[in-house]
């Protein structure tokens, strides 16, 4: 036991990530939250002022990024001990990071079941690099030699290999009770076993969703509180996820894999799964812009690879008018089963 409390400082620009973090730490009675910051800066700046015994950092920083501000942090409060969690998957960025002096990094798709464990590994001068990333040697800075060490990274849980294992499927409706049907088929099955769900749609197929969820015999409300629903407009989240008419990768990775880290962090079972219904692809389809819908729907197979959800794309057929060519078929394709009417 410690003599006295060991003081974390949280540092991500996400606000819901940040508040999952602190909570899951405050449960601990040895750990202290004693700050927050929400770019990189600001962080090293409050390091300085604070100096932590422990430090959360993630990488894709405001102002400046995650790896910057540890080098620079170990300048002002070398004792702080610091832990990577980010959803860069990128080795050569794990490798970078730790050679900061960094004591470890966590996946935030992992963070559910490898944050507190990290934590105590890196508190007690060990190393932790998250199990999805094992079968990697690690160089980490020995400060006493300067010179890199290779040494085999602990792999506590067992790894994924990459591999798919969610669902793409995608419903082409004729009209919206059939949509909807379908829909609170797919949410209301995850929410009832336990599991956690997204919903990107309109306004009204989300508030007919969620009453037809209610009717299905689901405490939706107890769900939104928890934060196992997430329902977010498909427009106002098209509107972040698109640069230059197209959507960008970094902004789709980033703004989805936080809300299947809260959502997920929320779910009521340990090996938790997070249902996602998405019209934006529609939305773009109407707009005209099959280019975009296409890598739309690629960036969702990425999603896959790197958690644990199913997916469900929702177009109306009456936005097709007869176009039955070269663009459906590729949406078709992205999908591992197809719904028509």
């Amino acid at each position: 036991m410690a003599e006295r409390p060991i003081r974390v400082l949280v540092v991500d620009d996400y606000e819901p990530l940040r508040r999952f973090v602190t909570s899951t730490l405050e449960q601990q009675p040895e750990l202290q939250i004693i700050g927050e910051a929400s770019d990189g800066l600001e962080g090293v700046r409050k390091a300085q002022e604070l100096e932590p015994d422990l430090i959360l950092l993630d990488i894709g920083l405001p102002t400046l990024n995650g790896i910057e501000a540890a080098r620079r942090i170990r300048e002002h409060s070398p004792k702080s001990k610091i832990l990577f969690l980010s959803e860069n998957r990128s080795w050569d960025i794990v490798e970078e990071a730790l050679q900061t002096g960094a004591g470890g990094y966590v996946l935030k798709s992992d963070a559910g079941k490898e944050l507190l464990p990290a934590v105590e590994a890196v508190l007690q001068g060990k190393q932790f690099v998250s199990s999805s990333l094992s079968g990697h040697n690690v160089k980490r800075h020995d400060e006493h030699t300067g010179i890199h060490a290779s040494r085999k990274k602990v792999a506590l849980l067992p790894q994924r290999h990459g591999v798919i294992v969610g669902h793409h499927e995608v419903v082409f409706y004729s009209d919206d009770h059939r949509l909807l049907e379908d829909l609170t088929q797919f949410i209301g099955a995850a929410l009832r076993a336990g599991n956690a769900a997204i919903v990107f749609a309109t306004e009204s197929h989300r508030d007919n969703l969620l009453q037809r969820l209610q009717a299905y015999g689901l405490d939706i409300g107890a769900a939104i509180e928890q934060g196992r629903y997430i329902a977010l407009d498909a427009a106002g989240a098209l509107s972040t996820l698109m640069l230059n008419n197209m959507p960008d990768p970094g902004r789709f990775l980033k703004l989805l894999g936080n809300l299947i880290v809260t959502a997920t962090a929320a779910a009521e079972r340990e090996q938790a799964r997070v249902a996602i219904f998405g019209e934006c692809v529609h939305l773009l389809w109407k707009q005209g812009n099959a280019e975009a819908t296409i890598r739309f729907e690629e960036l969702g197979n990425q999603l896959l690879k790197t958690y644990d959800v199913d997916i469900l794309c929702g177009y109306s057929m009456d936005s097709f008018q007869g176009e039955m060519g070269y663009p459906f078929d590729k949406i078709c394709v992205e999908h591992s089963t197809v719904y028509r009417p």
